[in-house]
């Protein structure tokens, strides 16, 4: 049988994964993973003024390390058998581009400044700005936040562009675009030096970025420069038609072609989102939801175009056509902070630690490695019951149901006899509260769930938290098979791309991993959630009201 490999790159939030994988089977060959240094050192980034920021130079280096590696793994004959290239990234993560489509903080002048980066998914500091587009869509006859759940989000496309106009002058002269991570990665392996000429990828355009068929596209100008003249031309700077992950972007030019010592007939695919990436990757069929679990989550279904007839889901992260799977339509919700929210317990619990010695910093190392794995077995020793600390999950705002961003986690019920494996247990309760809250969403808005679907790192690492998510949702939970798993959706889209299957979903089947086991809610605890899940919804009722 012939030899074809597909590369499939996955950008998260600390670090890319690069995976090559045959086309034919869907067989591991090789995967990388390179953390990016300027993040993993903090730099341009200001926690507690939830903004998160990017350097380019991170993910291009991140990129030419994992594919190079990847190859190396295989052996110096891997380069001929690569077919085409995919890459999923976070969303929505844009940056500020010149004319020729350079992200300005490659530039020597704006080497060094935040605004000039990509803004990343999770940076809030365009809350005021996405306020200001749900107010200014009031104003049109045309509901241009229909097919968004009805109101937009300070982690979205626009408001984040506005925010960056309006608080750096620098920045706002020089730049001429505004451009999706998922849609700038395609844009520099196909060689493009044109910002006009970026290839708009529906997943984000359609989910962040207000763009909608039903609209022809965009919203026009108007809209934009009514709402603040800084906006004024951008819309009309960007291609008008977007496209499924399905289609090529082109191919490999000639600079990244030698760069990774591969052919210049290496098909690019158009991005997408990491998630719906993701969701692929695990095999996502109709009314099946597919759940994302990492830093954040991202809940996704898909549904046939005729059952979604005249039904607009309120709340959530978007519906578009083909944003998931092309044909069908793609729904979206999620959380600002899942994993992120243990992650946060663990910084909290490491604090003295900080204080440590270079003598003592191996201990401490040790110590960080296993703090989390220590936490999940002590949380399942724990008696579920009614008392006890509780917790609400929006330790980075609420994206859906309702996005958000200035609610706040919450701890309470906690006495001078809680330990911290307590406070673990209410936090993990609480961010499997939160899934619950966005699948009763769907189905009141009259969207059957058959079923769930959970992968990522999480899934797959904590059955104590998977657990736990079966018991509050009531619902038998399907583990996916692969930790890969957006790295394995964007190679099976690259197989697609590449030729060699006519659509995602035979690539699907001939590529998927299947799932690894199924985890049941038991009853017992079911009835004991049930009570404390009531709770959940009046402590967060409260922080609703203003």
């Amino acid at each position: 049988m012939r030899q074809d490999y597909c590369i499939g790159v996955d950008f998260g939030t600390d670090s890319v994964r690069a995976l090559i994988v045959d086309a034919h089977n869907g067989t591991e060959l090789a995967t990388s993973v390179f953390e990016y240094p300027r993040w993993r050192e903090g730099r341009f980034c200001e926690a507690a003024y939830n903004k998160f920021r990017q350097h380019p130079l991170d993910h291009i280096e991140g990129l030419e390390k994992t594919i190079k590696s990847c190859l190396a793994q295989i052996g110096q004959d891997a380069a001929q058998y690569v077919r085409a290239i995919t890459v999923g990234t976070t969303g929505s993560t844009p940056i500020a581009v010149d004319k020729s489509g350079t992200p300005l903080s490659l530039l020597p002048e704006f080497a060094d400044e935040p605004d000039a980066m990509f803004v990343l998914w999770k940076d809030h500091t365009a809350v005021a700005e996405a306020e200001a587009i749900n107010n200014h869509a009031k104003n049109f006859e045309i509901d241009y936040l229909q097919y968004v759940g009805g109101l937009y989000s300070s982690e979205w496309f626009w408001a984040k562009l506005l925010h960056i106009l309006r608080h750096n002058e620098r920045v706002r002269s020089a730049c001429y675009s505004w451009v999706e991570h998922s849609d700038w990665i395609p844009f520099i392996l196909t060689g493009g030096n044109d910002a006009k000429a970026v290839r708009r990828n529906i997943c984000a355009a359609g989910h962040k970025g207000l763009y909608a068929e039903a609209f022809g596209g965009f919203p026009p100008n108007n809209f934009f420069a009514t709402l603040d003249p800084l906006l004024d031309g951008f819309v009309d700077r960007m291609r008008s038609q977007a496209e499924t992950a399905d289609r090529p972007a082109g191919t490999l030019c000639a600079e990244w072609a030698i760069n990774l010592g591969l052919s210049e007939e290496v098909v690019i695919g158009m991005g997408a989102l990491d998630a719906h990436m993701g969701a692929v990757g695990g095999q996502i069929e109709a009314y099946q939801m597919s759940k994302v679990i990492g830093t954040s989550t991202c809940d996704m279904l898909v549904v046939p175009k005729e059952d979604m007839v005249g039904k607009l889901v309120k709340g959530i992260s978007g519906q578009v056509d083909g944003s998931i799977l092309p044909g069908m339509i793609g729904l979206e919700a999620g959380q600002s902070a899942f994993g992120d929210v243990y992650s946060w317990l663990k910084r909290f619990l490491m604090w003295p630690l900080d204080l440590a010695t270079s003598a003592e910093q191996q201990y401490s190392e040790e110590i960080d490695a296993k703090l989390l794995t220590e936490l999940n077995i002590q949380a399942a020793q724990l008696p579920i019951d009614i008392v006890g600390p509780f917790a609400l999950d929006w330790f980075n705002g609420r994206r859906t149901p309702d996005v958000n961003p200035n609610v706040k986690g919450l701890l309470a019920g906690l006495t001078l006899g809680t330990t911290p494996a307590e406070v673990f247990k209410a936090l993990v309760e609480a961010t499997c509260f939160g899934s619950r809250a966005i699948l009763e969403r769907i189905e009141q808005e009259g969207i059957f769930v058959k079923g769930v679907d959970a992968i990522g790192g999480i899934a797959k690492k904590s059955s104590f938290v998977m657990q736990m998510m079966a018991d509050i949702l009531n619902r038998p939970i399907r583990i996916g098979a692969t930790e890969q798993t957006s790295a394995l959706g964007a190679a099976m889209f690259a197989a697609v791309v590449g030729g060699l299957y006519e659509n995602v979903q035979e690539a699907s089947l001939k590529m998927g991993k299947g799932f690894s086991e199924t985890i049941y809610p038991r009853a017992e605890n079911v009835i004991v959630f049930e009570k404390r899940y009531a709770q959940y919804l009046r402590y967060g009722a409260l922080q609703d009201i203003k």
